[in-house]
């Protein structure tokens, strides 16, 4: 049965690896090339310029990500950084996105997370920063947020993430319940023995909070 279901597993990866190398590996690259020739012609307009770059650039990473996510790797910044560093670079990259708004205002990130964690799994270190990811995209795309926040603190046996935003409160229903957004954010903390949620402020403030709960020593 181990041996059958092994057999369909790497069926599946070698199909993803054809569909990448086929249809989205071009799709990407020909986003890329079209934002290079974009940014080639906008001499005159550094500012402009500059986030088209950036976008190209991070196209290019995607692309990446998208191969090491194949491949079951875990991404780049967190084998490099470890989990704290990671989620700084993750702060980092979307600081100054912007958010959803009229005036398309640039939204802030912030990231309080501990300078070490030591003996937490790799299983509970991909958890937290595959569903900080999703969270913080998802509150930049439909929030309108102006300020968002990524907390991590840990005990003995387990992590809590949070995410907080001060955006429109609850998202539109196809990202708050029937989407991919929060169900892959349940899927991946319930994997790990977890548990993932999104709350509305108590106090009646604007905003929400992504809370996930993960055992330190997920396997």
């Amino acid at each position: 049965m181990r041996r059958v279901e092994s057999r369909a597993r790497e069926c599946e990866r070698l199909r993803l690896h054809r569909d990448l190398h086929d249809d989205l590996g071009p799709a990407l690259a020909g986003i890329r090339l079209r934002l290079d020739a974009v940014s080639a012609r906008l001499g005159g307009q550094p500012e402009i310029r500059r986030l088209v770059a950036d976008a190209a650039t991070e196209t290019a990473r995607t692309m990446t990500e998208i191969r090491r996510v194949v491949d079951g790797l875990p991404p780049p910044d967190l084998v490099e950084a470890g989990l704290p560093g990671a989620l700084r670079r993750l702060g980092a990259r979307l600081d100054g996105a912007a958010a959803t708004v009229p005036d398309g205002a640039a939204a802030t990130v912030v990231v309080d997370v501990p300078d070490e964690l030591p003996g937490v799994s790799p299983t509970a270190e991909l958890a937290v920063y595959r569903i900080a990811a999703e969270a913080l995209t998802n509150v930049l795309r439909h929030s309108g947020a102006r300020a968002v926040g990524i907390e991590l603190t840990a005990t003995a046996a387990e992590l809590v993430l949070e995410v907080l935003d001060d955006g429109s409160g609850r998202p539109p229903a196809g990202w708050w319940g029937h989407g991919t957004g929060l169900h892959s954010m349940r899927q991946r903390a319930e994997a790990a023995g977890g548990s993932c949620v999104v709350l509305l402020w108590p106090d009646g403030r604007s905003g929400t909070l992504v809370r996930a709960v993960l055992p330190r020593g997920a396997v």
